[in-house]
């Protein structure tokens, strides 16, 4: 994307060489108008893929909330306490795990 940029940027010097400095400030502004273009749309890039990211992180905890009332259930049917221990320390894993990635 940079060398496109660049691009532009030597295609509006050589426009300004052409069109003579009455026409510079024209030339100016339509190319920072594109830059302009070009910076908002990275930026509904951005806010669409941290919109993707929480989505998954919401999607991550609650299936690990929902596994884990039948895990709770034979954590402490078959081994106690220490079972138990294991599933709350399995779902911070997938709570911390989901918002790292």
């Amino acid at each position: 994307m940079a060398d496109d940029v660049k691009d532009e940027l030597h295609s509006a010097i050589a426009a300004r060489r052409e069109l003579g400095p009455e026409m510079e400030p024209a030339v100016v502004e339509a190319f920072v108008a594109r830059i302009e273009q070009r910076l908002s749309q990275r930026a509904g890039m951005d806010e669409l893929a941290l919109q993707r990211k929480r989505n998954h992180q919401k999607e991550m905890v609650l299936g690990a909330m929902g596994i884990s009332v039948p895990l709770f259930i034979a954590a402490a049917i078959f081994a106690g306490l220490a079972g138990i221990i294991t599933v709350c320390v399995a779902l911070v894993a997938i709570a911390v795990v989901s918002t790292r990635s």
